[in-house]
């Protein structure tokens, strides 16, 4: 059994989208805590210092991509769940991230009910949290 979690998950936007990690940020604050980054770096070395809980990683970022990331960020902590999102998703794409062991392949424009769908399954498989869904909107 799991023990009753009393605070909220961490979740870590990396997009070099400022809109679309506004866009994420105001579904899921309160309910959640939310760090962002801009680029793949500073999503590696966010993990690294922080307790992040769930990853939303967008494929096509300057200098290190979403698939470099993941992969970087999966040999550090093989268990956090990353979600994966492209506006330019390819069947090939999708595979490596799949490969790269992304929790979910989304292609953006997400919809809200997909990305919060995504978010609490992750966080249920990863933590056994069947409550989840009372940490997130909608």
């Amino acid at each position: 059994m799991v023990a009753h979690r009393t605070d909220p998950y961490e979740l870590l936007i990396a997009d070099d989208d400022p809109g679309f990690r506004e866009t994420v940020r105001s579904v899921f604050e309160p309910h959640a805590r939310l760090v962002e980054a801009s680029c793949g770096e500073e999503a590696i070395e966010i993990v690294r210092q922080g307790s992040i809980d769930l990853v939303l990683l967008d494929i096509h970022m300057p200098h290190l991509s979403g698939i470099e990331t993941l992969r970087v960020v999966k040999a550090m902590r093989e268990s956090l769940p990353c979600i994966v999102l492209s506006a330019g998703l390819t069947e090939q794409l999708q595979q490596e991230a799949h490969v790269a062991q992304a929790q979910a392949v989304l292609k953006k424009p997400v919809t809200l009910r997909q990305l919060i769908g995504s978010v609490c399954q992750a966080l249920e498989l990863a933590y056994g949290d069947h409550d989840v869904i009372r940490w997130l909107p909608g």
